[in-house]
C-alpha cells in the first residue's frame, strides 16, 4: 500500500473532495485526521470511514480550532506525514457587486484559512513530509462572476511555490498544489439554486471540457494519493492538473 504506516489531516474531509481523500488514504493504509465546520456531517462522515479515523469539529479560520487539529491528531496518532489543506469556501460574483464583507469572507476562508493551516500544522509535521493544497483550474482563467474566486485559488496555487522554497532546504518538506477543474461534489446543492439550474449549469460545465463530462471526487483523491506518496518524492512546488483537459485542449 503507498501509504502504509503514514499519518494524514484532511481539512474539509466531511464531503465531496476531503471525504473522497480520507477514504482513498485510508485505503492505501494511512491513518487519517478529519475536520469540518458541521458537527452531523462529521459525525456522517466518521461512520462511513470507520476505524482508525480521528474526526472532530473545526474552522480554519480560528487558529485556535487549527491547534486544537493538529494537537489532537498528534496525541491520538504520534505524528503527522501528510496534510491535504483542502477546506475552503468562495463567492462568484460581478466585481461591481462585491463588498469588503464578501470579499474578505472569500480570502478568510479559503487563502488565508489555508495558509495558517499549513503554518500552525508546522510544528507538528515529521521532516521529509508531504503538503498537498487544492486550489481550481479556473485560477488561471477569466470568467464572468469568478474575480474574487479566481484570484483567491492562484494565491493557493503560489503557496505550493513558496512555502516549498521556504521548507525545502531545512526540513526536506515538499508543498505541491492539485487544481481540479469542474468536480460533481455536494457543493453543486449548496447553492440555492433551483434543481433545474443546477443540471443546467452542470451541462454548461461538460461542454467546457474535452472529456465532456464533470471530474469525480475519487479522481481528485487519487492524485493526492500520489502527492503523498513516495511516488511523488521528486516532485516539489508543482500544480496538477485534473479538469478532464480543460483551459489544456480544445476538440
Amino acid at each position: 500500500m503507498k501509504l502504509d504506516s503514514k499519518v494524514s489531516v484532511v481539512t474539509g474531509g466531511s464531503s465531496g473532495i476531503g471525504l473522497a481523500t480520507a477514504k482513498e488514504f485510508k485505503a492505501e493504509g494511512a491513518s487519517v485526521a478529519i475536520c469540518g465546520r458541521n458537527q452531523a456531517a462529521i459525525d456522517d462522515a466518521q461512520k462511513e470511514l470507520g476505524d482508525n479515523v480521528l474526526s472532530m469539529q473545526a474552522d480554519i479560520t480560528r487558529l485556535s480550532d487549527l491547534d486544537r487539529l493538529f494537537e489532537a491528531t498528534v496525541e491520538h496518532f504520534g505524528k503527522i506525514d501528510i496534510l491535504v489543506a483542502n477546506a475552503g469556501d468562495v463567492k462568484f460574483m460581478p466585481m461591481e457587486l462585491v463588498d469588503e464583507a464578501s470579499f474578505d469572507y472569500v480570502m478568510n476562508n479559503s487563502f488565508k484559512g489555508t495558509f495558517f493551516t499549513i503554518q500552525r500544522a508546522l510544528p507538528h509535521l515529521n521532516d521529509g513530509a508531504s503538503i498537498i493544497v487544492l486550489s481550481a483550474t479556473g485560477q488561471s482563467m477569466g470568467f464572468p462572476a469568478s474575480t474574487i474566486a479566481a484570484a483567491n485559488k492562484a494565491a493557493i496555487r503560489s503557496l505550493a511555490r513558496g512555502i516549498s522554497a521556504d521548507l525545502l532546504p531545512s526540513r526536506a518538506i515538499r508543498v505541491n498544489c492539485i487544481s481540479p477543474g469542474p468536480i460533481d461534489t455536494p457543493l453543486f446543492d449548496k447553492l440555492g439554486l433551483p434543481p433545474d439550474q443546477v443540471v443546467g449549469m452542470k451541462e454548461g460545465f461538460k461542454q467546457l471540457i474535452p472529456l465532456k463530462r464533470m471530474g469525480t471526487p475519487e479522481e481528485v483523491a487519487k492524485v493526492a494519493v500520489f502527492l503523498g506518496s513516495s511516488d511523488s518524492s521528486f516532485v516539489i512546488g508543482e500544480e496538477i492538473k485534473v479538469g478532464g483537459g480543460e483551459g489544456n485542449l480544445r476538440v
